[in-house]
């Protein structure tokens, strides 16, 4: 049965526009026709189409909601964008698959990308969410500075670098019911100065393993070795 996102008002489920064009013009589904629906904020939904076309689809809500179960952590993973837009729009698209609540993006001295096309990265986690059969919709963050994005309240903070010293790792921490927050750096790393500064903000370097990782090899690491762990 076909996954479409949709606003939720009472027994009524109006797809958005981008789903109704979809729903109608592509999927080519007819009045009558029964499809499955998440409303993006963790509930799924049954429900059989009133009105279809290109312009708006409407369904009448006869299951749910039904609630899809909760991790017992909240991820939120802020990473800096490589230079090839398509590797970490791959990593956005298998993370959310995965699990993942929040996605930020930085922007940092050594980045070689600057700019992001944010309403694809949406659509790409929103097209993850549904492959995947999933209710929540990720949070998805603009491309912003390092220092103001570094300074978001969560309960565990990483930061995961090249520099040698000391480092934790994930088989270590206790993320149940924890809000966590992990940095992931460009290709060139973080410079030495943003490392110290997310020091100071309280921020632990994160172990990795023994090998050097691509940026988006780093990010799918995290979002996976949580789904592991907890």
């Amino acid at each position: 049965m076909n996954v479409f996102i949709a606003n939720i008002n009472g027994a009524t489920a109006n797809l958005t526009p981008e789903e109704s064009w979809h729903c109608h013009k592509v999927l080519r589904c007819k009045a009558g026709e029964q499809i499955l629906i998440i409303d993006g904020l963790g509930a799924f939904y049954k429900g059989e189409l009133v009105t279809a076309n290109e312009k708006q689809c409407i369904a009448h809500i006869i299951e749910g909601p039904i609630y899809q179960q909760k991790r017992s952590y909240y991820l939120h993973l802020a990473i800096a964008p490589t230079k090839q837009i398509d590797r970490i729009e791959w990593m956005i698209e298998k993370a959310v698959e995965i699990g993942v609540d929040e996605l930020s993006f930085l922007k940092c001295k050594n980045s070689e990308r600057v700019s992001m096309k944010m309403d694809r990265i949406q659509k790409i986690v929103e097209s993850a969410v549904k492959q995947s059969k999933q209710a929540f919709i990720p949070k998805v963050n603009p491309l912003e500075e390092f220092k103001k994005v570094i300074n978001g309240v969560a309960d565990i903070k990483l930061i995961g670098h090249c520099e040698e010293e000391v480092k934790v790792a994930l088989k270590d921490i206790e993320f149940k019911d924890k809000i966590i927050i992990v940095l992931i750096g460009p290709e060139g790393d973080f410079a030495k100065d943003e490392i110290d500064i997310a020091r100071t903000l309280g921020y632990k370097p994160l172990s990795l393993g023994n090998t050097r990782l691509r940026t988006e090899t780093a990010g799918l690491y995290v979002v996976q070795a949580l789904s592991i762990l907890t």
